[in-house]
């Protein structure tokens, strides 16, 4: 059974704003792709130009991998000529946001958007894990939620698609309005406004306003979702009010919220919940630990129930979730003298999450809880204060150990006792070394830093030196 493809070599004219060079495809096209290192057969390849490379030295790879066509701008067609057939251009970028807004507009789908400082993965997540339960859901991989993230997310769209979930980021004022123009949710979320990008906002209400932009976008009627134990819950409320949702709800521990955390309980891998949502009394479990996963679970309980589910197929849902690779994944390794467990969290990190990371740790057994640190990026004049302040983390969860790698994460290793002290070494590849050779049988090590810190190298470095136990549950 073959199934439909996900647009047509003719209808791709339209939506491109394209010429056709060498001829349509013969086929249609199944998937859209601007990297040829993922790219499947009968993909669309868009050459799109970034900062440190131009996809259109990329297209003869594309049609050597498969591709149907490549979408190629008008610079670079006569050169390309002959190679497959093209989609020409005036910008290849504006393109592909004409191609998402096609997708938009022929999809019936409901959709969600999420934005936030923090947690817009995992509760894109999570929403994905509860409604491809239920129906056809797509959602952005990874965390495809820039200027050229959104558009392509959009426009790998099946137009049969029941539910769409869409994250969005931002790193300045304005960013967020023209992406969420594209998305057109149903139903906006705000997980948390955090001191993020700090070097680009002149204070914590700056971030909260450009947070606020997703609901610009947001379909008349639609549902504004807010964490209501936000320091910036009323500026985000008047916002959303003044826009045109028909509801706001909120979640969090406070009294007020629609959807309320009562208790949350980590048993190894899982976390155990109670919450009231709409008067309503839940019990669920979540295939990953952590109350920040439990209090993102409230929003989704409240976005799911938005488009159509009832809390009983969401809650049951909660089970199928992991968390993303580099959120929160644990694995136990096995050193010469015993097991230990590894939690990677070294996606990303800012000290709102950091905190959190933290305190998941905390959570943890085990012989030694150990922090293998990386800066945290973005926060301008304010990054060593806020580096040091996570010192009071690492006293009150009982945090063993910490290795620290980067200029900035030298201040919190300071300012911690000597007796918590691990190694410190300016980069992450310097300080892998310390870090295999200070590990041992009943340790649980958590690793966390911005992506720009690349923590995620010594997670490779221990992945290569010890052995993964995959049969044995990380109950840490």
């Amino acid at each position: 059974m073959t199934r439909d493809p996900l647009w047509s070599a003719l209808g791709l004219v339209a939506p491109l704003n394209a010429r056709v060079s060498g001829g349509l495809p013969e086929q249609g096209i199944n998937g859209v792709s601007i990297d040829t290192r993922t790219l499947k057969q009968d993909d669309l390849f868009v050459a799109i130009r970034g900062e440190n490379s131009d996809g259109h030295d990329y297209v003869r790879a594309a049609f050597e991998k498969g591709a149907a066509a490549a979408v190629v701008d008008e610079a670079h067609a006569q050169g390309l000529m002959g190679e497959g057939p093209l989609y020409v251009v005036k910008d290849t970028l504006a393109a592909l946001e004409g191609l998402g807004r096609a997708a938009r507009a022929r999809s019936k789908a409901r959709i969600v958007a999420v934005t936030g400082s923090v947690g817009k993965t995992t509760t894109k997540e999570l929403l994905r894990a509860v409604l491809s339960g239920v129906g056809k859901t797509h959602a952005s991989v990874a965390s495809y939620n820039n200027h050229w993230g959104v558009p392509l997310s959009l426009a790998r769209m099946p137009a049969t698609a029941r539910y769409g979930v869409f994250e969005i980021g931002m790193n300045h004022p304005g960013e967020i309005t023209p992406l969420v123009g594209m998305v057109q949710p149903h139903v906006a979320i705000i997980t948390r406004i955090a001191p993020v990008h700090l070097e680009h906002f002149a204070s914590i209400e700056a971030i909260a306003d450009a947070k606020a932009e997703i609901f610009s976008g947001l379909v008349k009627g639609g549902v504004a979702v807010l964490n209501r134990d936000d320091a910036q819950f009323e500026r985000l409320n008047n916002a959303a009010r003044e826009s045109q949702a028909r509801f706001v709800l909120s979640f969090g521990e406070s009294e007020g919220a629609e959807a309320r955390l009562l208790s949350c309980h980590v048993i190894g891998e899982k976390s155990r919940v109670t919450a009231r949502a709409l008067g309503r009394d839940l019990g669920y479990t979540i295939g990953a630990p952590g109350r920040h996963v439990a209090l993102n679970s409230l929003a989704v309980l409240l976005a799911a129930r938005a488009v159509g589910l009832d809390f009983e197929a969401t809650a049951r849902g909660f089970a199928a979730f992991a968390p993303p690779s580099g959120r929160g994944q644990r694995e136990v390794l096995r050193a010469p003298d015993g097991e230990f467990i590894l939690i990677d969290e070294s996606y990303n990190a800012n000290p709102a999450s950091m905190q959190a990371a933290l305190d998941l740790l905390g959570e943890a057994s085990g012989v030694r809880r150990i922090a293998v640190l990386g800066d945290m990026l973005e926060l301008g004049p304010q990054a060593e204060y806020l580096h040091a302040a996570h010192v009071a983390d690492i006293e009150r969860n009982g945090i063993d150990l910490v290795f620290a790698a980067g200029p900035l994460m030298r201040a919190l290793y300071d300012a911690i006792p000597p007796s918590r002290r691990g190694a410190y070494a300016p980069s992450a590849d310097a300080l892998e070394p310390y870090v295999v050779d200070g590990l041992r049988a009943g340790d649980v090590v958590m690793i966390k830093g911005s992506h720009g810190s690349r923590m995620g190298s010594i997670v490779t470095a221990l992945r290569k030196h010890f052995t993964v136990n995959i049969d044995a549950p990380a109950q840490g």
